[in-house]
């Protein structure tokens, strides 16, 4: 039975229609690099300062810690005004699929590679919160480990935060390879791809994994999260 669900932000259960790809694409290629496609899908998912300091330099650039936190602000800005211009919104019948495993007694905890100023205010125009009368029962940021995806650290953390001992107990979905990495790297007992992302099945399947779904709608009805 699973005790934890660790879902991924945007594109797993938040709608944010591509901004984030557009964001880093962005952040990365003002310093004069290009950045193809496939090595800003392999960065997806990862710590958004490590992910840029990457990219720059798999770009031919030489990036130090002034150019990285330059441009994660950069990052930060353009993301900023694309939310304010298409406001980010719950994956489809994804509040149901949270609710409905809450009240099953799984515990539900996000995961993300952003930051708590990006993460926070994002949660918070969804009215989405921890606590009481909150949807959620942890938010696990990059400020909260010292390595990001591909690590398994935060999973580990939201499992600490939410009471978990047993990581077989624990279901990671995301719509990354490298949260597909994460919850294997973890142990995680379920892993799952979701589809909702910019990945396809087919992008997704060569990856360990448990499932690959549609949505977190369909989570609910995996075997492993029925009691």
């Amino acid at each position: 039975m699973i005790e934890l669900a660790v879902f991924d932000m945007a594109g797993t259960t938040i709608e944010e229609h591509g901004a984030v790809y557009e964001a880093l694409r962005h952040a990365v290629e003002s310093t004069g690099v290009t950045v193809t496609t496939a090595d800003l899908q392999t960065w997806m998912g990862t710590d958004k300062r490590e992910a840029i300091a990457a990219l720059v330099r798999i770009g031919g650039g030489a990036p130090d810690a002034d150019l990285v936190e330059r441009q994660y602000t950069a990052f930060r800005t353009f993301l900023k005004k694309r939310y304010e211009d298409v406001p980010p919104q719950p994956i489809v019948h994804a509040d149901k699929a949270l609710e409905e495993l809450r009240a099953r007694g799984v515990k539900i905890a996000l995961t993300t590679g952003f930051s708590d100023d990006v993460a926070l205010p994002l949660l918070a125009s969804l009215g989405w919160s921890t606590g009481e009368g909150g949807n959620l029962d942890a938010v696990v940021t990059s400020d909260d480990v010292r390595r990001g995806r591909p690590a398994p650290y935060m999973i580990h953390r939201a499992m600490e935060k939410c009471g978990v001992d047993d990581v077989r107990t624990v279901l990671v979905a995301g719509d990354t390879i490298v949260d597909l990495e994460a919850g294997t790297n973890a142990g995680a007992g379920v892993v799952v791809g979701v589809l909702t992302g910019q990945l396809t099945r087919e992008q997704l399947e060569p990856h360990p994994h448990t499932y690959v779904v549609n949505s977190v709608a369909d989570i609910p009805g995996l075997a492993e999260t029925v009691s």
